[in-house]
């Protein structure tokens, strides 16, 4: 690593390095997960962990000491973070998003941000609150639910509709730190209980001008800043970049239902029958080929996506409609699809995997989680993809 002035530049691990530290924090992340959950948070010494492991760095800008990875090691890093625990795997996952979104800033915004070492930025992308043009700036008050990571962020993305007598409403995307924000506990869930995305709150905040852009420009890959402007993974729009980052703790679960099942199915019998072992019968025969089945489809179109997105930031080309609306519609399917795994290898486990020390029965809740998101939900990327290759515009802004 060698400074200059006062940023800092480094020679990136490679993708099977990264790949490596998230696997070796499988043990730290399995230990905590009970606490996550129990206290609806991430494990400080997760958190600790997954810094010293550099997923935090993964879509900083290589001029602070960052990586900026590609979305295919995001996928496989977060795939690893996920056979430990879903939470943590989808509070990294979050946080890369808005990461990434901060290096379209303007280049003195990233200087403030950027300067505190392995910063978290949480963020919403819902246009939740309103924002009134001031002198320097703008007046922001509204509230953001579900923010995955707020309690251990530096930084939040917030999202609001500016209010002009001048002009139309439009919405705009700033950046605020998390001291100017006040948190509401209000995480109470039945899965992804250890991400503590809670809602913020912003009540007359003041945010300089140069930390606001338009939401449109963004949705577009049209960034503000001059020394990111050449960089691959910079040079594209939010909703494929935003779907790309996050698929990797779907086939992460996936994964370790698979593990979880097979780990316990040589002490099993099938209750009330003559099955001595549950892997003697034919009935799990036939679970365990669907479920792996479904699970290597959910990791097809996570690895598809990520290609997509990758070749698109490297040549520079433009997007056509139909490939934004896929790169959702794949998002759609890792989701749906690796639900399906896990359901499978759930319901195969008996009865006595609804105790709370069997990890399937978490795994199950964290995935259905997913699968509620908005931006994850697989009907309604389904949905917007036959639109598109039917010929009709798109109903959504987020594309």
């Amino acid at each position: 690593m060698s400074k200059e002035g006062a940023l800092l530049t480094t020679d990136a691990p490679t993708r099977e390095e990264l790949v490596r530290r998230a696997s070796d924090l499988v043990p730290v992340l399995r230990g905590h997960a009970g606490w996550s959950e129990e206290n609806r948070r991430v494990h400080d010494e997760v958190i600790a962990a997954l810094a010293d492991a550099g997923v935090f760095r993964l879509r900083r800008p290589s001029r602070f000491g960052g990586y900026e990875a590609d979305t295919q090691t995001l996928v496989e890093v977060a795939a690893e973070l996920g056979r430990g625990d879903g939470s943590a795997s989808w509070v990294a996952s979050v946080y890369w998003i808005p990461t990434w979104m901060v290096g379209l800033f303007p280049d003195q915004v990233q200087d403030e941000v950027f300067a505190t070492p392995d910063v978290r930025v949480c963020g919403t992308l819902s246009p939740t609150a309103t924002a009134t043009p001031v002198d320097g700036g703008v007046v922001v008050n509204g509230k953001w639910g579900f923010i995955s990571g707020a309690l251990h962020a530096h930084w939040q993305e917030i999202v609001a509709v500016q209010i002009s007598p001048q002009g139309e409403p439009m919405p705009i995307l700033a950046l605020v730190p998390m001291s100017e924000l006040q948190i509401v506990d209000d995480w109470h869930t039945s899965g992804l209980r250890g991400t503590g995305s809670v809602s913020t709150v912003a009540s007359d905040l003041f945010v300089p001008a140069e930390r606001v852009l338009p939401l449109g420009a963004i949705v577009q890959g049209q960034g503000a800043s001059v020394a990111n402007a050449e960089a691959p993974i910079y040079r594209l729009p939010l909703l494929p970049v935003a779907s790309a980052s996050s698929v990797g703790t779907v086939v992460g679960l996936a994964r370790a239902a698979r593990e979880v099942f097979f780990e316990r199915l040589p002490e099993r019998k099938i209750t009330y029958t003559d099955y001595g072992s549950q892997r003697e019968a034919p009935v799990t025969h036939h679970q365990v080929a669907d479920a792996v089945m479904k699970s290597d489809e959910a990791e097809f179109h996570a690895q598809r996506l990520a290609t997509l997105v990758d070749g698109k930031g490297v040549d520079g080309t433009e997007w056509t409609l139909e490939e934004r609306a896929r790169a959702r519609a794949d998002l759609g399917a890792v989701c749906r699809r690796g639900k399906e795994a896990v359901d499978v290898f759930a319901l195969a486990s008996g009865g006595s995997s609804v105790y709370n020390e069997v990890p399937v029965q978490r795994i199950a809740r964290d995935v259905q989680a997913i699968n509620l998101h908005a931006l994850m939900n697989p009907t309604t990327n389904a949905e917007l993809y036959g639109r598109v290759l039917c010929g009709l515009e798109p109903n959504t802004l987020y594309i």
